[in-house]
């Protein structure tokens, strides 16, 4: 089950809440990008960045330079968010319009992963998190490039998930007026992929990153 703290338990809209930590993870490895809301020198900064996942452990990354990696890795608090839009629910009234969703809420304390293992462990689950397979089929980091990157832990202990699905909710009285309502789905698909036109040799897309281009998110 998921956390049932005063961060993470709803006060509106009770009746969308997912209590069990699956639907969590489902939201979680269904994303490409997060965003991460800190508070730097005093003030809130909402960063989006790439993330992956390990068991109940949220990675993420980014130059050992950033003020917001900095101060998520300094223990500080930080919020990271992940959100996936599946439709725009059209009401008979302004009121009631709405949008299908799922999200998730982490709160926590993130620490600076220090060990070499888990580092590099944290990348790969970044990278895979972005194209399955893209690992092992390119250049590893280098030493330097390790040095370059810092990688932050966030426990998923603490964490909500709001789903809501379905048609439009009106007044009863307004299910009679003669207006359209309903929902337009949304859904978002790969492209056919663009080799970068400075690759010296002419090679065959790979089948990890091929056969994704039929995959409907």
């Amino acid at each position: 089950m998921l956390s049932t703290t005063s961060r993470t338990t709803l006060l509106r809209g009770k009746n969308r809440a997912r209590t069990d930590r699956d639907d969590l993870y489902a939201v979680l490895d269904a994303g490409l990008i997060c965003h991460l809301g800190v508070v730097v020198d005093g003030f809130p900064m909402v960063v989006p960045t790439g993330y992956g996942r390990i068991g109940d452990t949220l990675y993420l990354h980014g130059s050992t330079g950033s003020r917001s990696l900095r101060t998520g890795g300094s223990g500080g608090e930080v919020c990271v968010t992940v959100t996936h839009l599946d439709g725009v629910v059209l009401a008979r009234s302004a009121f009631h319009h709405s949008v299908n969703y799922r999200s998730a809420m982490v709160y926590g304390r993130p620490r600076l992963v220090e060990d070499p293992e888990e580092h590099l462990a944290g990348l790969r689950a970044i990278t895979e998190q972005l194209a399955p397979g893209q690992w092992d089929a390119v250049r590893p980091p280098t030493r330097k490039e390790l040095a370059a990157t810092a990688v932050l832990a966030l426990s998923l202990e603490e964490a909500s998930v709001k789903v809501r699905q379905g048609p439009p909710v009106d007044d009863g009285e307004d299910y009679a007026l003669p207006i359209w309502a309903g929902v337009l789905p949304l859904r978002t698909s790969w492209g056919v992929p663009e080799p970068d036109p400075v690759m010296t040799v002419d090679l065959t897309v790979p089948e990890h990153i091929s056969s994704r281009t039929i995959a409907i998110r």
